[in-house]
């Protein structure tokens, strides 16, 4: 069970990541890719990728010896660029504890990463060249997949929480929680039965699941929701000092995106699945300002049908409307634009 507890501050503070990040999407994958669960789902997709996956890659699962990752690599980034700068700049003591966390007990470790806890700058040269690899192989080929899927998901937190409010939308995110009291309540991640929990008695299993549980205190941080279509277990939680908290939730529809035949690619894809056909062909058809009427001729539905649709995409910030006179004009603001993968 997580917990994430909200300020008043932290209510207006929420907001949903605009683009897809490639460093906390690529982590999750990894994160999948060495997950023992879900083979039949994803044993096709773990096989093609281990099969392909280049020896360069090999550091970054020496960085994760008790796969528990060192949390200077929590960052976002616009671009892979982006997020291994913002890795890079972090503080050199808070690489070495965290280095130093992760290897507590696990055994030797391995020359390159004794580097990197002094700051050897050609350590960091390993470990860009292997978030490199393992981008060109595991990312690269799904990425238009991916900001088509994240395009629905923004769009579909956005109407939720213009139509019905933040609580709403929250519990959109992560179907069977709930925000009470200030306190935003998820539900124990799904997991596989193994042997060890089908014998252990209950006791074992009651302290397991207090183990499991966790709190999350904003205090004023502010939240950032960032969906991943690779990941399938609970929430990844980023919860570092003096910084927004971030909360990677599963999204998508339940199996990593898988690159597209050239010419398969659909104008209207992950966007029509969000708004729903009609509203989606509103919003694009607004590229442009149109009067309500004009609208409705543009996308073959009646004038209170496109002023119906056109309310509830002004209330989600993804369109402006503008009164002169007697005329009345609809067009995207830049957030529309972003959804419908347009250029501001």
């Amino acid at each position: 069970m997580l917990h994430i507890r909200f300020t008043a501050e932290d209510m207006s503070r929420v907001r949903f990541a605009p683009r897809p990040s490639p460093v906390p999407e690529l982590h999750a994958a990894l994160l999948m890719l060495g997950a023992p669960h879900e083979g039949l789902l994803f044993g096709r997709w773990r096989g093609r990728l281990l099969r392909t996956l280049p020896g360069a890659a090999e550091p970054l699962g020496e960085l994760v010896p008790g796969g528990a990752a060192p949390r200077f690599l929590d960052v976002l980034g616009g671009t892979r660029e982006e997020g291994f700068a913002l890795i890079r700049s972090a503080r050199p003591e808070f690489v070495r504890s965290e280095l130093a966390r992760v290897y507590t007990g696990q055994g030797p470790v391995p020359p390159w990463v004794r580097a990197l806890h002094r700051g050897d700058a050609a350590a960091w040269d390993t470990l860009d060249r292997a978030q490199r690899a393992a981008h060109e192989t595991v990312l690269a080929p799904v990425w238009p997949q991916v900001q088509d899927l994240h395009r629905a998901e923004f769009t579909r937190y956005a109407l939720t929480a213009a139509e019905q409010g933040l609580a709403a939308a929250l519990a959109a995110v992560a179907p069977g929680s709930r925000l009470r009291d200030g306190v935003w309540e998820w539900p124990s991640a799904p997991s596989t039965p193994s042997t060890r929990s089908a014998l252990e008695g209950p006791e074992a299993r009651d302290a397991r699941a207090a183990r499991a549980a966790r709190e999350v205190r904003l205090g004023g941080r502010g939240l950032v929701l960032l969906p991943t279509f690779h990941w399938r277990g609970g929430p990844l939680v980023q919860d570092l000092p003096d910084r927004p908290v971030v909360l990677a939730y599963p999204a998508g529809g339940g199996l990593p995106p898988a690159p597209e035949p050239r010419g398969a690619r659909s104008e209207d894809g992950g966007l029509a699945a969000a708004l729903g056909r009609t509203r989606a062909a509103v919003l694009r058809a607004l590229a442009e300002p149109r009067t309500t009427t004009d609208l409705a001729r543009r996308t073959g539905i009646g004038n209170a049908t496109a002023s119906a649709h056109a309310a509830a995409l002004r209330a989600a910030g993804l369109i402006t409307t503008t009164r002169t006179g007697r005329s009345v004009h609809h067009e995207q603001t830049p957030l529309g634009m972003l959804v419908v993968g347009t250029t501001p």
